[in-house]
């Protein structure tokens, strides 16, 4: 014990000149520290906190920057596209998914029907049940009586009405995708005009002169590329959809068909 303390003491007697030695030139540092170098720091916060700033624009906000530089009247024709091709795929997409139907726990119940009250029974079931399988199936078997052949043709026919009721609106997408980078690459074009213009005018190559023009050029460009990106998503989306639903239609139209086959009675 007392060999531990002759130790720390020992250590204390030679570290202490050195840590008064460190204590002095600091203290001598901030003594002779010049008056410019204590204003550094006041402008250093100011800095960070115009980065801060900067960071913590919000997403709209940037959008709503952007779409000020590359000059509203190119930007909102953009922009009109992106809101009518939206409008229409959501409710085609609504409208579809709407129309999706369980077709295997609808052909039980129509086969239960038809086992236990017959055709009109199956019917009900079918008028009951919305989704475009359910009205092919009500068209067929309302022609029943005619023979398997008129079910099989009304099934067809009404079929291919369904079909264009589910592509209906396709086409609209489809054109707003085309029209938005169409009208970005206008904006392109006239914002190159102006910038070309502006050289012509000031009659010297300047890039402050031509930034402006280039600027808009770029800025539309982007805009109708995205707006075709994402209604081009929404388009593939629907059209698979459609390719789903026609599908179970082709399916349980074969299926229902031999279900009136097994029970015969397409002759009552």
């Amino acid at each position: 014990m007392r060999k531990l303390i002759a130790l720390f003491m020992l250590a204390g007697i030679l570290f202490a000149p050195v840590i008064a030695n460190a204590q002095d030139a600091a203290d001598t540092a901030a003594q002779e520290e010049p008056t410019p170098v204590a204003v550094e720091p006041a402008a250093s916060p100011t800095i960070i906190d115009d980065e801060i700033v900067e960071e913590e624009l919000s997403f709209h906000q940037v959008v709503k920057e952007k779409f000020i530089e590359g000059d509203p009247l190119y930007m909102t024709p953009v922009l009109i596209c992106l809101i009518l091709g939206l409008a229409v795929a959501l409710e085609r997409i609504i409208t579809l998914n709407l129309s999706t139907t369980n077709t295997k726990k609808l052909l039980t119940k129509v086969e239960d029907a038809l086992e236990s009250g017959g055709v009109e029974a199956a019917k009900d079931v079918t008028k009951n049940t919305k989704g475009p399988v359910a009205s092919i199936f009500t068209q067929g078997l309302m022609r029943y009586s005619e023979g398997i052949e008129m079910v099989e043709k009304s099934i067809i026919s009404y079929g291919s009405v369904e079909m264009g009721r589910l592509e209906k609106g396709l086409v609209w997408i489809s054109l707003f995708i085309s029209l938005a980078p169409m009208l970005g690459f206008m904006g392109t074009v006239i914002g190159m005009i102006g910038a070309f213009d502006s050289i012509e005018a000031a009659g010297d190559i300047s890039p402050s002169l031509v930034a402006g023009g280039i600027k808009i050029a770029l800025l539309t460009t982007v805009a109708g590329l995205i707006v075709a990106i994402i209604l081009q998503l929404f388009y593939n989306y629907c059209v698979a959809k459609i390719d789903s639903l026609v599908n179970d239609m082709e399916d349980a139209s074969i299926t229902l068909v031999d279900i009136l086959v097994k029970h015969k009675l397409t002759g009552k």
